[in-house]
């Protein structure tokens, strides 16, 4: 046998083989990445299939401002508020006189907020009333309805509420670190609610906490991992030292964590109130924000083992009943 025509046969099956071994196996790769495809394709789509059912309502932030749709549908809707920035946030639903708008919050109102806010951080608590005392009287025709508790950076956070149609502003109060509202920066939108009804039902909860003024936070404490829904329940309301009425926000708490800062710090009308950096050792996964007394909203939350706490925006909260700790098992 010719030895070279024979080295020559197997140099080429070799070389055939090997080919062979390369093409089936990126065929085999692209094959399976056309299946990683898919399966993401409709899982994708999946999720754009429950949105659409659901009337999910998606807002962004990025830095100071809130990215989403100008219409609303009235009825049940669920809002999933992604805060992508790099400070804390929330999202309160205020819903306007007619003929009120935005124009109105950058004139009438955002200016005697911050007014007052800077009189407080001087010391000066009697020109800071006067400042706040500068609010139009169209101001007490606001109606708060609900909305995202605080959110801490990087997070999602899914609350669910009923909005009547009407013109809405979105606002979003925390401050700086330098004592300035995050309102005053830019983070309240317009919101027009119309008249399509959502078609969304009441939703189910897993668990219910009602608040009220006189007998604070009242919900069962035996709460287990998973994705959950509370139900928020407003019992008496009032207008407490801040001006404000109470909400619930849901908050991580990390082992060793100062709860008395995290009590002090949600009361925004104290020097160092709801102002950046938040108190180390907390995470916030969002709530429901104030709403009339006889007013319900949910928020939905992945609950993971460890320690948590429902708290109220409230001057001292915890001396008022509206701050519960509990454990997730």
């Amino acid at each position: 046998m010719d030895i070279k025509k024979l080295n020559r046969y197997l140099g080429k099956s070799f070389v055939f083989t090997l080919l062979s071994i390369i093409i089936f196996s990126c065929q085999d790769k692209a094959k399976k990445n056309d299946e990683v495809q898919d399966e993401v394709r409709a899982e994708f789509q999946k999720r754009i299939d429950e949105d659409a059912k659901t009337e999910v309502i998606t807002i962004l932030t990025n830095a100071m401002e809130f990215q989403t749709k100008d219409e609303f549908p009235s009825g049940w809707n669920t809002i999933r508020y992604k805060n992508r920035s790099n400070e804390t946030h929330l999202i309160l639903f205020d819903k306007y006189p007619e003929g009120k708008g935005l124009e109105d919050t950058k004139t009438d109102i955002v200016p005697p907020f911050q007014q007052g806010m800077d009189l407080i951080n001087e010391g000066k608590i009697e020109e800071a009333g006067m400042a706040f005392g500068k609010l139009p009287e169209w101001f007490q025709e606001v109606e708060f309805v609900g909305g995202v508790g605080l959110i801490s950076p990087k997070s999602t956070a899914q609350s669910t509420l009923y909005l009547e149609p009407g013109t809405y502003i979105i606002e979003c109060y925390v401050k700086m670190p330098n004592g300035v509202f995050h309102t005053t920066e830019g983070m309240a939108k317009q919101i027009e609610v119309v008249e399509n009804n959502s078609g969304m039902e009441q939703p189910d909860a897993d668990y219910s906490i009602t608040i009220s003024a006189n007998e604070g936070i009242v919900f069962d404490e035996n709460v287990s991992t998973g994705k959950r829904t509370f139900a928020v329940n407003f019992g008496k309301q009032k207008v407490h030292e801040h001006y404000l009425m109470h909400d619930v926000n849901l908050v991580w708490i990390e082992e060793g964590a100062d709860i008395s800062k995290l009590n002090s710090w949600v009361n925004w009308s104290a020097p160092d109130g709801l102002q950046t950096p938040a108190p180390a050792g907390f995470k916030f996964l969002g709530g429901m924000q104030e709403m009339k007394e006889g007013g319900i909203g949910y928020f939905t939350v992945d609950l993971k083992s460890g320690k948590y706490a429902l708290i109220a925006e409230v001057p001292d909260p915890q001396s008022k009943g509206m701050l519960k700790t509990f454990t997730v098992n």
